[in-house]
């Protein structure tokens, strides 16, 4: 009997070291793979962005507010925006 156990901790140990062995070359592995895919640079500038929208007349200011208050109302009621992103982005309207 002492000679099955002798033969069972020897397995034991041979296992584990081979899974420690193995989990470290699989990280090593996993740390080149991300150095690999790390985002290159571009060889292109990229593209200013567009200007800011022209501001509209003065006459149609309080128009393009309500329409954007409407707009806001919209998204509220949809659910896409909260009671208090409402409240903040209807200020933000109102001041101009």
């Amino acid at each position: 009997m002492p000679g099955l156990l002798r033969g069972v901790a020897r397995t034991a140990v041979v296992a584990g070291t081979a899974t420690a062995v193995s989990n470290r070359v699989s990280r090593r592995q996993q740390g080149r793979w991300a150095a690999q895919q790390e985002p290159q640079e571009p060889q292109y500038a990229a593209p200013p962005p567009p200007p800011p929208p022209a501001a509209p007349p003065a006459g149609s200011d309080m128009s393009s507010r309500i329409d954007q208050l409407k707009q806001l109302g919209e998204l509220k009621d949809q659910g896409v925006l909260t009671e208090s992103e409402f409240e903040e982005q209807k200020r933000r309207i109102l001041q101009g």
